[in-house]
């Protein structure tokens, strides 16, 4: 049989290590379909119930591997559909391909059904390549480059097939003028500063009495050097939210994470060193870090980009993270005066109690931040946790201990909702002998999340362990952006925005063959966890919450506690509530401190 453009393009992921992808068929794409079919056995092709939840599952493969993430659609709505799971790779810097179908080449220009400008949808999320293909000898290149510059650039790429063409016999360019001879291959580059930066760069941190560090994304395989970096310099350090697995959260100076989603221990730890030390993160709330002149700064990243952005360094080291810690470490002198470190430890093992106070405080009917805070008591060695945005998401953040070994993850530079369950069922594929929780809102769920557990129910037996939890915190309500209205705007809870229906979601996963577990009181929450997490096939655990809970922030200021009271004094429907799971919450943090 002729090999066919399709053929062509299945094949040669494949020499690229490419072994599955993620999408939804159409018309539009038909041609690559066939080639999928015919090439079964060597391409796995992972059939999502829309087409943004491929894409998510495409970066969060990528997360979880390191590889290439591959999403597929048709022409159309197929390929607008990829847009928002697309932005999540390309801001959270990971590598994804995106392969969508056209119309034929000789309709297009003619205002013909799902004909689009691709190219133009394309141009901002996958800037730094996106091409349509015209010919059969173009294909080559296309691939290869489209996969190279994805890699080489953590961002996403595209390509773009008219559907004739992806069908047409599939032609090796020819040798003339006018033609690309490309190949398969990449390997990373060794990223390292010069020597005399890393000099320079070791005669500040040495220099430091008070020194904090925070992590990203970018130290996640760089665990050993940062903590080995962290104890020669006697410092704290803190985690940006995609960086949560980059160090332990039983090691006594880790203040866990930063920001709106952070930790007392983190905002006390900037507000009072001396020194910064930022490790691949962008994170991107300024406010959280010293204040401007305060600490002198050394920042590491692989992108120079990030460089200086969020706190104005003294110096900037493009490298990767573990090959520039392992080379600065035997420059750095040890630090003989623990007292900077025992007050930072002193901090967390206090915030640790704190949080577990502000956990079993009563509410109604379930204390969110006791889902969380259980289901860390009984994490798997080898976990894979996702999360949603989120009310959830600070749970997830501040609750939820990351022991070596664990991987997590989310929605980070976009901060989509919608994110958690396809993270998750990545998370299956790319290690299927793992087991995988997933933390969701039950507005995540109602939007998008709900449909993708029947894509669990579809390929579960095939994963080598069955462990997979989904916990819903349902309390009926939109509840981060229900704070924020309350919190930065002074704003009572506009009902008609923010209640959402009641919906049994455990029952839904029995009827898709899965089990369900609900729970609506606190002395449930422990035996309902170890339930989900040893049962034989995956589990939908719905948990009633109280949506007046607070997310609250790691410092309130007197002008968000005057919002608070503002929102009340003009009619929030739920004042009462409001008011006693505030005041609950901060009353546990001052017990704790006592």
């Amino acid at each position: 049989m002729t090999k066919t453009v399709g053929d062509f393009i299945v094949a040669r992921l494949g020499e690229w290590g490419v072994q599955r992808m993620f999408g939804y068929p159409g018309d539009g794409i038909n041609g690559v379909f066939g080639a999928l079919h015919r090439a079964s056995d060597k391409m796995q092709f992972i059939q999502a119930r829309h087409e943004e939840m491929a894409a998510f599952m495409a970066a969060a493969y990528a997360k979880f591997t390191g590889e290439l993430g591959v999403c597929i659609a048709t022409s159309g709505p197929g390929a607008t559909h990829l847009i928002t799971g697309l932005y999540d790779a390309r801001m959270d810097h990971q590598p994804v391909l995106a392969i969508v179908g056209q119309q034929a080449r000789r309709a297009l220009g003619g205002h013909y059904q799902q004909e689009l400008d691709l190219a133009a949808l394309f141009k901002d999320v996958a800037s730094d390549f996106v091409q349509q293909a015209s010919a059969p000898a173009q294909v080559r290149h296309l691939i290869d480059r489209a996969v190279r510059i994805a890699l080489a650039n953590k961002t996403v790429t595209a390509i773009i097939l008219p559907n004739d063409l992806q069908e047409m016999p599939y032609e090796e360019p020819a040798r003339k003028h006018g033609t690309v001879h490309s190949a398969p291959g990449y390997r990373p580059p060794r990223v390292f500063p010069h020597g005399d930066d890393l000099q320079a760069a070791a005669d500040i941190l040495n220099a430091g009495k008070k020194v904090a560090i925070l992590v990203g994304a970018g130290a996640l395989h760089a665990t050993d050097e940062v903590i080995a970096v962290a104890d020669r310099l006697q410092a704290g350090a803190a985690k940006a939210l995609l960086g949560k697995a980059a160090l332990p959260d039983d090691l006594p100076w880790v203040t866990g994470s930063i920001g709106l989603l952070g930790t007392e221990p983190s905002w006390n730890l900037m507000r009072d060193c001396d020194t910064l030390l930022m490790i691949g993160s962008g994170f991107p709330y300024s406010e959280f870090l010293p204040e401007e002149g305060q600490a002198r700064g050394v920042q590491i990243d692989i992108n120079p980009d990030m460089l200086s952005l969020r706190y104005p360094m003294e110096l900037g080291l493009t490298g990767d993270a573990a090959e520039t810690l392992r080379a600065l470490l035997p420059l750095l002198r040890e630090n003989p005066d623990r007292s900077w470190r025992e007050t930072v430890e002193k901090d967390v093992a206090a915030w640790w109690k704190t949080l577990d106070e502000r956990a079993h405080v009563e509410a109604n009917p379930v204390n969110p931040q006791r889902v969380v805070s259980e289901l860390s008591l009984r994490l798997p060695d080898n976990v894979v946790i996702t999360s949603d945005s989120g009310s959830c998401a600070n749970w997830y953040a501040r609750d939820l201990k990351m022991r070596r070994g664990m991987k997590g993850s989310l929605s980070g530079g976009l901060a989509s909702m919608g994110a958690a369950v396809p993270y998750a069922i990545a998370a299956k594929f790319a290690h299927p002998e793992r087991p995988v929780v997933g933390l969701v809102g039950d507005g995540a769920m109602q939007m998008n999340n709900l449909a993708e557990m029947i894509t669990v129910a579809k390929y579960w037996k095939a994963w080598t362990n069955p462990t997979f939890v989904v916990c819903v915190f349902n309390n009926q309500d939109l509840n981060q952006v229900t704070w924020e209205q309350r919190v930065m705007e002074g704003d009572p809870k506009f009902d008609a925005s923010q209640s959402i229906p009641d919906l049994r979601y455990h029952k839904f996963a029995e009827l898709i063959g899965l089990r369900g577990i609900f729970v609506d009181r606190p002395d449930q929450l422990g035996a309902a966890w170890e339930e989900a997490l040893a049962a034989d096939c995956p589990v939908i655990l719905e948990v009633k919450t109280d949506p007046e809970v607070p997310p609250l922030p790691p410092h309130i200021t007197f002008e968000q506690m005057r919002k608070i009271t503002s929102a009340l004094m003009t009619g929030d429907s739920h004042e009462a509530g409001v008011i006693a799971g505030t005041f609950r919450q901060l009353f546990a943090g001052i017990l704790s401190r006592r």
